[in-house]
């Protein structure tokens, strides 16, 4: 499945990124785990004043902490991003807007 994963920072920035992935049950845990260790070891903060975090939180936060110069520059990560995206929500057009902290499909 080719995916793509369009990530907004501002009016102005924004990625649009393709994943082609092969998704299933194993992959997706996988980059549910993926998400998990990244959001740690950036040191994301929860969005919700319940402090619960869902994974579409860590989707933000991770997109978020990285930002538009790294993910812009990066493009080994970018796709990393993009392809962890993919297989976490098996959808094949991601919209994560972080001015408006939602992630959309």
């Amino acid at each position: 499945m080719q995916s793509t994963v369009v990530i907004v920072f501002s009016h102005r920035q924004r990625l649009d990124l393709v994943a082609d992935v092969e998704p299933d049950n194993a992959s997706a845990q996988s980059a549910r785990d993926w998400f998990d260790e990244t959001w740690a070891r950036l040191g994301c903060e929860p969005f919700r004043l319940s402090g619960k975090v869902l994974l579409l939180d860590k989707i933000l936060g991770v997109a978020d902490s990285l930002g538009y110069a790294t993910l812009s520059q990066d493009q080994a990560l970018a796709g990393q991003f993009a392809q962890q995206t993919a297989l976490a929500l098996n959808k094949p057009h991601i919209k994560v807007d972080l001015p408006g902290r939602v992630v959309g499909f």
